[in-house]
This record gives structure tokens, sequence and C-alpha cells, in this order.
């Protein structure tokens, strides 16, 4: 499953730059399949949708008063690291699971792979 930040964020940022697929983003900012990854340009998701890599998203955890994680970005860092580097360093525990995204391993490596080819 992916991770999601609560309402208990108080801002810090120190989440942002730990995250290998750029997945977590500013309050109120877009987010792009793009930035951080491999992908550019139009794209087929692992769900047969396409999209334009570089458009810039609203949707998939984007929150108005602390930081979020795009959902379809997020791999809990598997193929990377042995927990999500997020939940690590956050100062607050509010990294948590998001049992409304609940995806397997082997989902979620073949994710990391999909962005980092």
């Amino acid at each position: 499953m992916a991770i999601k930040i609560t309402d208990d964020c108080i801002n810090c940022g120190a989440c942002e730059p730990e995250c290998p697929n750029n997945a977590i983003y500013e309050e109120d900012q877009p987010w792009k399949f793009s930035d951080g990854t491999g992908l550019s340009g139009s794209i087929t998701l692992l769900n047969g949708k396409v999209t334009n890599a570089d458009k810039e998203n609203t949707d998939g955890g984007f929150a108005e008063d602390f930081y979020f994680i795009a959902t379809d970005k997020c791999t809990e860092c598997k193929g990377f690291h042995d927990e999500p580097q997020c939940a690590a360093v956050c100062p607050v525990d509010c990294c948590v699971s998001d049992e409304e995204n609940i995806e397997t391993e082997e989902k979620l490596l073949a994710k990391k792979n999909w962005m980092h080819l």
C-alpha cells in the first residue's frame, strides 16, 4: 500500500528530500509523473490509462494545509530501502500506511521499475 501524510503534519519538510520517487510535495503544489523519474511525454500507466508525464496534477493526495504524497508515485521505497524513508524521518509520525490504497510488494516493485526505466 502507499503511504499517506496525516493532518498531524507540521510542514517541517524532512520527508520530501528522502523520497526516491519524488512523490512528496508541499501543500497546494501540483505534481507530475516526470518529477524525479525517468518518465516523460505520453505514458501508459500500470492500470492502462494514458496520460502525459509532464502534466501537472492536483489529484492523488493533494492537500491544502500540509505536505502530501502522490499515491500514484509512492512505492513505499520498495526497491530502494528496507522501509519507507518518509516515515523513518518524520518527527511527528504522520507518514502512515494508506489503507485506501493497498498494493502488493510485487505491484510496488513493478511501479518502481516502470518509473525508473
